[in-house]
């Protein structure tokens, strides 16, 4: 049943053997283009190959409600989880612009957000239940609501192996999710409210005391439940999508397709899909640190260094994405530049 804990495929050292010898035959000084270097040299083992490229990306979005928004913790309705799906499914978010400009497949999956049943085309439904429980009184998921919330981001990065993608990139949308996502990073960091929680959508200096309060509530009324199991921490205080995007994670792992983590929420995610299944880690690559009070730890905790910093803190995957254009640079410039040889330069001395 609990198929996250399956084997993950291993990333090959022979092709990032290969890809570490061109490297250095490259007409520059060794380790002059630093993070452009790893990344292809990464990319190279993932896809166990001598030139990595990203030409086919896959975007998957994710959403879902969240029962403590009755708690009052963010700045907008929860109306907005709804009107955001019709708007990535249009092309008017910026995740659509991304996907687009990349070429990339984009995927939206609604997990369970509130309201009556609808047909947006472009949207997949699959209603697990009408957003999460309110977790300052109860779980927020069932065990079996969570397992199926892992299964739908299994699904997709299937459907991603399938249609013969060569990169995966998550994203999320769920008014009241940032609330979710640290409290389900303090149980797994071991750390309080204070520590993990920022303004999310923009909320006041007031609303973030309270916000946080509602957190330290919620840890210390699951915290027997809980214990030190990160599955049970995602039932009890995680979202939806946060359990889709963890099982999505899982799943590029074991299918060898490398995935790219966006911000703040993704984080929280990655590093629930580590814990789970710990082999995931060397599947990940980091897009940005985002500007989402916590994020750092999180990426400390990870031991992730970050593509870029740009103070981003959309989510939705936008700044997953815009890593991609780094990504693609890396791999046009690994495969594509002249090596000593082929340019008659006179390499380093060794």
């Amino acid at each position: 049943m609990n198929w996250w804990l399956d084997t993950a495929k291993i990333p090959s050292q022979q092709a990032q053997k290969v890809a570490e010898a061109r490297q250095l035959q490259l007409t520059k000084p060794t380790g002059s283009l630093s993070e452009l270097e790893t990344v292809a040299v990464q990319l190279a083992s993932l896809q166990d190959t001598s030139h990595p490229d990203i030409q086919k990306p896959w975007i998957s979005i994710f959403a879902g409600d969240h029962g403590v928004m009755q708690e009052n913790i963010s700045a907008y309705p929860q109306a907005v989880t709804r009107q955001m799906l019709q708007n990535f499914a249009t092309g008017g978010a910026c995740i659509s612009v991304i996907a687009k400009e990349y070429n990339a497949k984009l995927q939206i999956i609604d997990c369970g957000s509130v309201g009556e049943a609808y047909d947006y085309v472009g949207v997949e439904r699959h209603c697990i239940r009408a957003g999460t429980a309110n977790f300052v009184q109860e779980v927020a998921m069932t065990e079996d609501q969570c397992r199926a919330a892992l299964d739908l981001g299994r699904n997709s990065v299937e459907d991603a192996v399938a249609y013969g993608a060569s990169i995966y990139v998550a994203g999320e949308m769920g008014i009241g999710n940032t609330c979710s996502a640290s409290a389900v990073a303090c149980f797994l960091l071991d750390e309080d409210a204070e520590k993990l929680t920022g303004v999310g959508t923009g909320i006041r200096a007031e609303q973030l005391i309270h916000k946080k309060k509602i957190i330290d509530q919620a840890l210390a009324l699951h915290q027997d439940y809980v214990g030190q199991d990160a599955f049970k921490a995602l039932c009890a205080v995680g979202g939806l999508e946060i359990a889709a995007m963890t099982g999505a994670y899982i799943r590029c792992a074991q299918l060898g397709l490398p995935v790219v983590i966006d911000g703040f929420i993704s984080s929280v995610s990655a590093l629930l899909a580590v814990r789970l299944n710990p082999a995931v880690r060397q599947w990940m690559l980091f897009g940005h640190q985002s500007a989402e009070y916590g994020h750092r730890r999180l990426l400390e905790e990870l031991q992730a260094n970050p593509l870029l910093k740009l103070n981003l803190r959309l989510g939705e995957g936008s700044g997953a994405g815009a890593a991609l254009g780094l990504i693609k640079l890396a791999c046009s410039l690994h495969n594509n530049m002249a090596t000593f040889a082929q340019a008659a330069v006179i390499g380093e001395k060794v």
